[in-house]
Formats: C-alpha cells, sequence, structure tokens
C-alpha cells in the first residue's frame, strides 16, 4: 500500500468570508490526479454571470444559496439553493444572478477549464 502525503491533498482557500464580500476563486489541476476543476463563487450582485459560452466537457452546478437563470441550450432554467444543474459537453450556457445573489460550486469535467465564449 503506498503512502500519501496529505498535506499535499488538502487546498487552503482564502475566500468564503461570512462578512457578504463577494468573492470567486479558480482552481485548476487539483491534487490527488482528480481530474477536474472548480469555480467556487459568491456574490450578493443581481445579474452578474458569464456570457453565453461551452466547454468540451460537462459541467455541473451546485448551488448553494441564491438563484441564478440559467440559459441551456434553448431552454431557460430557475436554478435555486439546494438544486444541480448539469450542463452536457458542448451545450452553450449562461446564467446570470437572482436578486438574493447567488453561491455555488462549479466543477467543470476537466483537469483544466477550457471555454469557447460565443458571444
Amino acid at each position: 500500500m503506498s503512502q500519501v502525503d496529505v498535506s499535499e491533498l488538502v487546498i487552503r482557500r482564502q475566500d468564503g468570508r461570512e462578512d457578504g464580500e463577494d468573492w470567486t476563486e479558480n482552481y485548476e489541476e487539483l491534487p490527488g490526479s482528480a481530474g477536474i476543476s472548480i469555480i467556487l463563487e459568491s456574490t450578493s450582485k443581481e445579474g452578474v454571470g458569464p456570457r453565453l459560452h461551452r466547454h468540451p466537457y460537462a459541467e455541473t452546478f451546485i448551488i448553494r444559496k441564491g438563484s441564478a437563470n440559467f440559459t441551456i441550450g434553448d431552454e431557460h432554467v430557475l436554478g435555486t439553493a439546494g438544486q444541480i444543474l448539469v450542463v452536457p459537453a458542448g451545450v452553450a450556457h449562461k446564467f446570470a444572478t437572482g436578486p438574493g445573489g447567488y453561491e455555488a460550486v462549479h466543477i467543470h469535467a476537466n483537469s483544466r477549464f477550457e471555454t469557447e465564449w460565443l458571444e
């Protein structure tokens, strides 16, 4: 059985403040050959989010607080706290945060971000 240095597997975050301050942090090439990349995002602002884009891999949104209006392909979906949305590989998508802000984890099924901006 091989030995694992757990200290190399822990990511020390600087965000997640309780004072309501907005933050976004991106993580690529995670330790332990995780094979994913992550965006951690929190905002108290309404109407913010990325413009239309797509990835050659799936993206999963775990919405922790608030809401966002998602466009996924030709569909419009209101994503709210407690929901998980999965956007399949190659499908164009974007979102705009709702009136109560938004906090979510975006999981990219790739070790590095690959984004094709469509607008």
